[in-house]
């Protein structure tokens, strides 16, 4: 059931609106700033958003290279997206421990449950953007408003999941 959910955000989210990523130095960010909140304690809820937005990010950049080298087939959109997301589990196999808990009608990790939301955030907030340019003749409101969008809709969701957190119990990932 839950596949099913999941597959179906996927398949909605993977379209070919998304050929023009973020840019790469921003992924590179995302990717560095993982490491450090993990290094200073931030809640797995809270990294497990921003580490689904790196993994989407690095679907679209499959995508934008795959389209560059003209690898065209069925379904390569929503593929390259899946296969991105679900790299988180070899990101943090020997990190974490599934336990799955009743959060809302899903019974997930809680971390996998907060990486699938910050794919999907990232991807609806791109969703919105792209709403609000054409809406506005195809220009942006403001100047790096492409960045803020998402970062400002992934910054909401990590305070929703700080204050509220889904992740009941502290894990202890690292040990420096």
């Amino acid at each position: 059931m839950i596949t099913l959910i999941i597959a179906a955000i996927l398949i909605f989210a993977a379209s070919s609106v998304y050929a023009n990523p973020a840019c790469a130095v921003c992924t590179v960010a995302v990717a560095a700033s993982l490491e450090i909140a993990h290094y200073f304690g931030v809640d797995d809820s809270v990294v497990g958003v921003w580490a689904g937005a790196f993994l989407a990010l690095l679907g679209y950049w499959m995508i934008v290279w795959f389209e560059h080298k003209k690898w065209r087939f069925a379904g390569r959109d929503f593929l390259l997206i899946a296969l991105s997301v679900g790299m988180i589990g070899f990101m943090y196999v020997s990190k974490l421990e599934y336990d799955p808990q009743p959060i809302l009608i899903f019974f997930l990790d809680p971390f996998l449950f907060s990486v699938i939301v910050g794919a999907v955030v990232l991807i609806l907030s791109h969703h919105f953007y792209q709403w609000m340019k054409k809406k506005n003749g195809g220009h942006a409101h403001f100047p790096f408003e492409k960045v803020a969008v998402p970062v400002v809709s992934l910054a909401l969701v990590s305070l929703l999941f700080y204050y509220y957190p889904i992740c009941q119990k502290a894990q202890e990932l690292y040990s420096f």
